[in-house]
């Protein structure tokens, strides 16, 4: 559907008078964009010989970003799938997804703060910032679909019990992401 689209055709559908895509389906797309954005720097450190002694870890890290780009390219389509599904399982699971996902890849900056290309130490930040975007915007979709579940309090209960400490997570790294690439490039 999108996933071989032109940017400018999903854009055009997703401000449209379309039933879908929409929150769902761009939060999966912005944090595809953050996971890209971990591919960018690595793709820029590894051979490099200044990186050389952590060649090992970078292409592990590579391998990480590049499966998790790959699925949150296919949750920008599967969640308007899942919207027109009217099922609403389905409709919660895409952006369930994106949040642990997005749980899953910002733990990859971190280590790209010391081990990555310092001349692009500023994308870090931003794929970090981008992660925390989709996580939270895929966050308000799964509380609107969590609605519609009120006669399954526990599994109601549980899943936004691990939403909530995924997030408290994300918001640490984001900013411990921020903070440490914010005085390398104020050096």
């Amino acid at each position: 559907m999108y996933n071989d689209s032109s940017l400018k055709l999903y854009l055009n559908d997703l401000a449209a008078k379309l039933p879908a895509p929409g929150g769902g389906s761009a939060a999966a797309l912005t944090a595809a964009l953050g996971a890209s954005l971990i591919s960018m720097v690595l793709n820029f450190t590894i051979g490099k010989p200044k990186y050389a002694q952590y060649e090992n870890d970078l292409r592990e890290i590579f391998s990480q970003s590049e499966k998790l780009r790959e699925q949150f390219l296919n949750l920008v389509d599967l969640d308007v799938v899942a919207y027109k599904s009217k099922d609403i399982m389905q409709a919660l699971g895409a952006p369930l997804k994106v949040c642990r996902l997005c749980f899953e890849s910002i733990m990859l900056c971190p280590p790209l703060i010391k081990k990555g290309n310092v001349n692009l130490i500023s994308d870090v930040a931003v794929a970090a910032i981008l992660l925390e975007s989709g996580f939270t915007s895929a966050y308000f979709n799964v509380e609107i679909n969590l609605k519609s579940l009120k006669e399954d309090k526990g599994f109601v209960h549980q899943i936004r019990k691990e939403l909530k400490q995924k997030a408290k997570t994300i918001k640490k790294i984001r900013l411990q992401t921020e903070g440490r690439v914010g005085k390398i490039i104020r050096r």
